[in-house]
C-alpha cells in the first residue's frame, strides 16, 4: 500500500487513496508509532464520492475513527490536486461530520494553503469538571466533533500531558473530548495548546482552533467577522467566526514524503 505523509502545522497523517482496509485500527496503531512505524497522528483515507468530490475517513493514532480534522482536510485538498485527481480549486469533501467546502490557494502550480468552510460552531455555557481535587472550568464547543476549551493566563505552563487524558475520558464527556488550553494575547490573537482525542498532544488541531476562536468570540475576548490568529505549537491558523456562527479556517498544507507499506 502506497502512502503519502503530509502535515498541516505539524499535525501529520499518512494519506492513502482508496478505502480503509478491514484491519485499519491495528494498521493505524502500527504505522502511527513514531519509533517502530512511519510516525504520525493517524491515517486518512481518500476516495471518490457521489455526494461530493471526495470523501475522507480519519483514524487517530490509537486506531479510533474521528469525525473531522481541520488540518487533515486541507492536506486532502492538496493531495487530490497535486496528484492530478482533480483540477478544481473549489472542492466539496464528505466527512463523518458532513460535507465541507475547500478553496485551494496555489503557488507555482501546487497547493500551498487552503481555506475551509467548517460549518457552524456552537459554544455552550461553561461547565466545571472535577479532576481529582482540581476544578477545571471550560466551554464545551461543537465543531462537528466535541471540544472543551479552557481559558488560562499561562498556557505554556499548563500540565497538558497530565490533565489532557483525564479530561478526554472524563465521565462528563461520554464519547471523549478534545481539550484546548487557550491564552488571550489580545487584538484577536490566541495562544492554544491541545490534547486531541485519540492522539494525545499534537502540534496543531484545526477544529480545536475553530472551537477556541468560537469560544473566545462568545465570551467577548475576540471580535466576530474578523480574522483571529490562533498560535499553535506548529504555527498559526487564521480563523474567522461569523456573526451567524459559521467558521472558516485558513492554513498551510505540506507533503513530507512518499512511502510503501509491505506485509
Amino acid at each position: 500500500m502506497h502512502f503519502t505523509k503530509m502535515q498541516g502545522l505539524g499535525n501529520d497523517y499518512l494519506y492513502v487513496y482508496g478505502p480503509a482496509p478491514g484491519d485499519v485500527d491495528a494498521l493505524c496503531v502500527r504505522l502511527s508509532d513514531r519509533h517502530f512505524g512511519a510516525g504520525s497522528d493517524g491515517m486518512i483515507f481518500i476516495s471518490p464520492c457521489e455526494e461530493a468530490d471526495f470523501s475522507m475517513r480519519i483514524f487517530n493514532a490509537d486506531g479510533s475513527e474521528a469525525m473531522m480534522c481541520g488540518n487533515g482536510i486541507r492536506c486532502v485538498g492538496k493531495y487530490v490536486y497535486d496528484k492530478g485527481y482533480t483540477d478544481k480549486t473549489h472542492l466539496r469533501i464528505d466527512t463523518k461530520s458532513g460535507v465541507r467546502e475547500l478553496d485551494l490557494h496555489l503557488r507555482a502550480g501546487k497547493v500551498a494553503n487552503a481555506t475551509v468552510a467548517m460549518g457552524k460552531a456552537k459554544a455552550e455555557e461553561d461547565v466545571t469538571v472535577l479532576v481529582g481535587d482540581h476544578a477545571v472550568i471550560g466551554t464545551p464547543v461543537s465543531v462537528g466533533n466535541p471540544h472543551f476549551v479552557v481559558f488560562t493566563q499561562d498556557v505554556e505552563n499548563v500540565p497538558l500531558a497530565a490533565l489532557g487524558p483525564k479530561l478526554e475520558k472524563h465521565p462528563a464527556f461520554p464519547g471523549g473530548v478534545n481539550v484546548e488550553f487557550v491564552q488571550i494575547l489580545g487584538d484577536n490573537r490566541l495562544r492554544m495548546r491541545v490534547w486531541e482525542r485519540g492522539s494525545g498532544v499534537t502540534l496543531a488541531c484545526g477544529t480545536g482552533a475553530c472551537a477556541s476562536a468560537a469560544a473566545a468570540v462568545a465570551k467577548g475576548y475576540c471580535v466576530a467577522d474578523w480574522a483571529v490568529a490562533v498560535e499553535l505549537d506548529g504555527g498559526i491558523l487564521e480563523i474567522v467566526v461569523g456573526s451567524s456562527g459559521r467558521v472558516s479556517m485558513t492554513g498551510p498544507a505540506e507533503t513530507v514524503y512518499e512511502g510503501e507499506i509491505e506485509g
